[in-house]
């Protein structure tokens, strides 16, 4: 049976199975730096507890600042450098915070580094995409999710061992995760597109666009834009919990702060259990259902913390939005793909990550302001918003379902890329109409 198992995962696209491997790589970097991070900054590198926010604002600001501008540069130059150099420059940028000292350094090794992540994971979804049929996408970006929660739920258990010596001692593990995942980039990983086809393919599509709009699909395709424009809306209300939980449940004597690290390595050990569950469960669904029921999931959420703070509320919470996640996570990217013009792939990714990253900028700024203003203010102000967002969602994708991007693509069933004995999955943004 370990042998048959080890068999079919052998026999699936390699570039595919090095994607899910380095998602592991980044989501251990993250969960053993994010954590220690503060204390490490106003306890070792002699940096003010006000200038905190601001530096996690340099490395979310690095990313905002790249992504759009060279976020598509995978299309020109290929999947395999793009994805080499981006993890190697991450994890070097997390070695040089073990050095630095004062806000200035700290500042400028952040924006660097989230410069060289802009790119990471949209060029990883990119790469699995090139190898995997359509069908197969959801299943794929599902276990992508996993494969980064596994890491978020290891990266702190390393990085609490590690604090025990030094807290900057953490950031040796997080870089040294991604430097050992580019080398493995750099010894295993193949290239996966055909750049001279991507060319010749773009120059019959379209003329190719020159200046700052050929570099933000999002400026020239109103489709992508609207969708977008809803998965940030929806991403954002949503970071409310992991952005606001941590002062609610402080403020109010219900968890410590090692309680509020357990609670969220839970909710990550809840998507490696259940993702691929989840995913199988509602792979025939429709997208206004997934979307939907996201929503519910949220809205459900908000509700229990607004009515109490208690610790089961709190656990109840945190469940229904990890399934939110679960449902709305893997449904996003294989939307985006679908809409992608087949040169243009990796800059449509990148479009979809500038989303992600305005949630990680926007989700806590907003939500711990209404917090400062009333401890429920934020999930009573979120239950109006997520149920909009969810349905806006919902028809934006509807309308992604209709592009004719999939069949002009070039992707089949068929194509050498794809082994032969991968299981289909029934749902795809392109259903047949009923």
């Amino acid at each position: 049976m370990i042998n048959t198992f080890l068999s079919s995962w052998r026999a699936r696209p390699r570039p595919a199975l090095l994607g899910l491997l380095l998602f592991f790589c980044a989501g251990f970097a993250d969960g053993a730096l994010v954590p220690f991070f503060p204390l490490w900054a106003s306890s070792e590198a002699g940096i003010p507890v006000g200038a905190i926010g601001l530096l996690f604002g340099c490395y979310a600001g690095g990313e905002l600042l790249a992504a759009p501008l060279i976020g598509g540069i995978a299309d020109r130059v290929g999947r395999r450098p793009v994805l080499i150099a981006s993890s190697l420059g991450v994890g070097a940028g997390f070695l040089a915070l073990f050095f630095v000292h004062g806000v200035a350094v700290t500042a400028i090794v952040l924006l660097l580094t989230g410069m060289c992540e802009s790119v990471l994971h949209p060029t990883i979804l990119t790469t699995i995409a090139d190898v995997t049929a359509p069908s197969a996408h959801p299943r794929w970006f599902s276990l992508a999710r996993v494969s980064s929660s596994a890491g978020q739920i290891l990266g702190p258990a390393c990085g609490a061992l590690l604090a025990l010596l030094s807290l900057r001692s953490v950031f040796l593990a997080a870089g040294g995760m991604l430097l050992l995942g580019g080398i493995v980039m750099l010894l295993a990983l193949r290239e996966t597109i055909d750049l001279g086809r991507a060319a010749d393919q773009a120059e019959g599509d379209e003329e190719e666009e020159e200046g700052l709009s050929a570099l933000l699909p999002a400026f020239h395709d109103g489709r992508l834009a609207k969708l977008l424009l809803w998965v940030v809306l929806f991403e954002v209300a949503g970071n409310w919990i992991e952005a606001v939980i941590p002062l609610y449940a402080h403020d109010a004597g219900t968890l410590t702060p090692s309680g509020v690290g357990a609670l969220f390595a839970y909710a990550a050990a809840l998507m490696v259990g259940l993702q691929m569950l989840v995913s199988r469960m509602v792979q025939a669904r429709s997208a206004l259902w997934l979307t939907v029921g996201a929503g519910l999931a949220t809205i459900l959420a908000f509700a229990l913390l607004a009515a109490s703070s208690a610790l089961l509320t709190l656990i109840g919470a945190v469940s229904l939005c990890s399934i939110a996640q679960m449902l709305v996570g893997p449904f996003v990217p294989t939307a985006v793909n679908a809409l992608a013009p087949p040169a243009r792939r990796a800059s449509y990714m990148a479009a979809s990550s500038v989303a992600v990253d305005l949630k990680d900028s926007l989700g806590p700024s907003i939500g711990t302001a209404l917090y400062a203003l009333a401890p429920r203010l934020p999930w009573i102000v979120g239950i109006p918003l997520v149920a909009i967002a969810s349905l806006g969602l919902g028809a934006a994708i509807g309308r992604a379902r209709r592009s004719p991007s999939e069949s002009r693509s070039g992707i089949s069933a068929s194509r050498k890329t794809v082994d032969s004995k991968e299981p289909p999955v029934a749902w795809s943004p392109n259903p047949a109409p009923e």
